[in-house]
């Protein structure tokens, strides 16, 4: 498998390896570098479980894994040995912002909104002096 931004470099994968359960069952388990590849990818993404692309493998092998994985606190263990095993090199920054609509940017607080017409206004046609088609 070639290497893809976002995914886990050999360095990581050496350190995550040694700590993934592995309970052989009866049937073969898909490889768990490109199920952890199809999970990172569904967290960055935000997109749903179902949306994680064919080359992670089942995307319901991702979520199952996740979740199985999440009850019994592997999550905690490889985060920490990732973080230890990087000893403070690794820093994130997060860029995100949000985007205000033009007009929304300049009010003030405590603005005044505009008043409302009165309840006796009507919004049917003929009040304003035109017809009906017909």
């Amino acid at each position: 498998m070639s290497q893809r931004r976002y995914e886990l470099t050999d360095f990581e994968w050496s350190i995550i390896e040694p700590l993934l359960p592995n309970k052989p069952r009866g049937v073969k388990r898909a490889d768990d570098r490109k199920v952890l590849n199809g999970i990172y990818w569904r967290l960055r993404t935000g997109s749903p479980w179902a949306d994680i692309p064919e080359r992670y493998g089942p995307a319901t092998t991702c979520y199952n894994r996740f979740v199985r994985w999440r009850k019994i606190g592997v999550w905690d263990r490889l985060f920490d040995a990732v973080s230890k095993a990087y000893d403070g090199d690794l820093q994130a920054i997060d860029s995100s912002s949000i985007k205000v609509h033009q007009h929304a940017a300049n009010v003030k607080r405590g603005a005044k909104k505009p008043p409302k017409p009165p309840i006796w206004t009507s919004f049917e046609p003929d009040a304003w002096g035109v017809r009906a088609a017909g």
